[in-house]
């Protein structure tokens, strides 16, 4: 009784009894049409005799013809349904790699359309039918075709896989929930589908929050090292023109410098030029007055003529055999000037690097306070946090796990995991110090030395003329003049901290190749007060200022 692919008009030709396409018709006295074994099959299960549609009841059972143009009408429907069936297989498609095949096709296999999660089957167009129009298929559960149905049963069970615990987060079926499974959270499959989504789309939406954040901190990155690569452009500049500048002098220098010896030796040889010229002019005149004296037998007379005329009186000439001009020498002229520059220019980096390094470490500035619950008992703190020193008394405070109790130390905040960070500190009067940077973890109960292995970069100042970068004997430091203030530069991920004679803007050492592992504390230690040469205290200042 299988039919396929109804028109519109395809409710004519169906039984209200069994809801498929009449097989042998038959018409009751009230002129309805039933399958001939539906009608008999009802009648037989009922007392009375009940048209199913019209409900007219009657007495005796009726007697059922058949309607031979109805029958030959559902003939033909059924032959033009069984055309459009097999036109329509012709039409589907063959299943190709990948996709689902029809497990009911035979030879080649079709496309599957659909899956049946009871039969476990999944059918092609024309072998899905019967779910569609018997009634007692039409109650199965369909899908879009899926792989692997085997996959949806319970491999211990053999049955399917209705149910999710989640307790165990797993798919089960209805016996696992009163065997393995008795006592744990079970929901429907839609249920536990709808929580997991819900779960699902919350861990996406974290995802992407966390990407997008990651994408700000990135163009941060980007923006930060822009504003890094415009600064060193402009403070580049800034030297090269200052050394550039200092080469132009050198040459300017050193053009004068050549034409000025250029114009001493013109000016000499002008000088003597004028002078021969005049001696010239006068021996013309005499060989002129030789020429005129008259011709006369008077010898004495003549000769008496030619000495007045003598050419060294009254204005000798000047012997010129030894006089010359030596052109000017300019060996080693340019080599001298560009020693004197090398010179200069060797000033000049030593005066502009320096403040230019300076300038660069303390845009990284940060607001450094001193945190009284890491403070020495002798140590006193001023009431904004920025200035500490040594008291004679020991003060009653809680012996908490972050106050040194044995060395005289305060840790500032905040602390820093990452990135790079600047504070000042003033020194100004007193004659023993030290400060840093500490790891978090350092011990503050014990006796400890104060150096890198046990978490502290240091430099101090002993006996007011001492300058070390710790640990004890340390690293001595040479210093031209004894600083005011004290800068201190750390590069957390490079791994530096370094310490800058802020006044002089000049480096007074470097901690490089430190591997930080842990936040980092800016820490002070004011020392005793040193029958009061050392009373002053440490100062936190705030940067740029004078």
């Amino acid at each position: 009784m299988a039919a396929a692919n109804y028109l519109p008009s395809e409710d004519q030709f169906l039984c209200s009894i069994c809801l498929d396409v009449f097989t042998d018709p038959v018409t009751t006295s009230c002129g309805h049409n039933f399958c001939k074994t539906c009608i008999n099959t009802h009648w037989n299960n009922n007392d009375h005799y009940l048209c199913p549609i019209c409900k007219e009841t009657f007495t005796t059972r009726p007697q059922l013809r058949i309607n031979t143009l109805f029958s030959e009408m559902v003939v033909q429907f059924r032959q033009s349904a069984q055309q459009k069936a097999a036109s329509s297989r012709s039409e589907q498609q063959v299943s190709e790699p990948g996709e689902v095949p029809c497990d009911v096709c035979t030879g080649t296999k079709l496309k599957a359309l659909k899956s049946c999660l009871v039969c476990l089957v999944s059918y092609c167009e024309t072998h899905l039918e019967p779910h569609l129009t018997a009634s007692r298929l039409k109650r199965h559960q369909l899908i879009d075709a899926v792989e692997n149905l085997e996959g949806r049963m319970c491999t211990k069970h053999d049955k399917p896989l209705e149910l999710f615990c989640k307790t165990d987060q797993t798919c089960v079926c209805m016996l696992c929930t009163v065997l393995d499974h008795k006592m744990h959270d079970v929901v429907p499959l839609k249920e536990g589908y709808e929580e997991k989504k819900v779960e699902l789309e919350s861990e996406i939406q974290q995802m992407i929050q966390k990407r997008q954040l990651k994408i700000q901190e990135i163009k941060h990155s980007v923006d930060l090292s822009e504003k890094d690569a415009d600064r060193e452009i402009s403070e580049g500049v800034q030297v090269f023109t200052a050394l550039k500048e200092a080469v132009e002098r050198g040459q300017a220098n050193l053009i004068q410098a050549i034409k000025e010896k250029q114009e001493t030796t013109e000016n000499q040889a002008e000088g003597f030029i004028k002078e021969l010229e005049q001696e010239i002019s006068e021996l013309k005149k005499k060989s002129t007055a030789v020429e005129q004296l008259p011709r006369s037998e008077d010898h004495l007379y003549l000769l008496q003529s030619v000495q007045s005329l003598n050419i060294h009186h009254p204005t000798p000439t000047k012997d010129w055999t030894e006089v010359s001009v030596c052109p000017s020498s300019y060996e080693g002229t340019v080599v001298r000037a560009v020693a004197q520059l090398e010179e200069k220019l060797r000033e000049e980096m030593k005066k502009l690097l320096p403040e230019f390094e300076l300038k660069r470490v303390q845009q990284y500035a940060v607001d450094v306070t001193l945190d009284p619950d890491t403070a020495h008992p002798y140590i006193i703190l001023s009431d904004d946090g920025k200035q500490v020193s040594h008291g004679d008394l020991k003060k009653k405070l809680p012996n908490n796990q972050e106050r040194f109790s044995f060395r005289l130390r305060v840790l500032g905040i905040p602390g820093f995991s990452s990135g790079r960070f600047y504070y000042e500190v003033q020194v100004k009067g007193k004659t023993n110090w030290d400060f840093g940077v500490a790891r978090e973890s350092i011990d503050r109960k014990g006796n400890i030395d104060v150096s890198p292995p046990n978490g502290y970069w240091t430099i101090g100042l002993r006996n007011g003329k001492e300058y070390k970068a710790l640990p004890n004997p340390g690293v001595s430091l040479s210093l031209k003049s004894p600083p005011q203030k004290v800068g201190v530069f750390v590069d957390y991920e490079e791994g530096l901290v370094s310490f800058y004679d802020v006044d002089a803007a000049a480096l007074i050492y470097s901690f490089t190749g430190c591997s930080f592992t842990e936040k980092l504390f800016p820490h002070f230690s004011p020392w005793g007060n040193d029958g009061g040469k050392n009373s002053a205290p440490l100062i936190i200042s705030p940067v740029g200022v004078k």
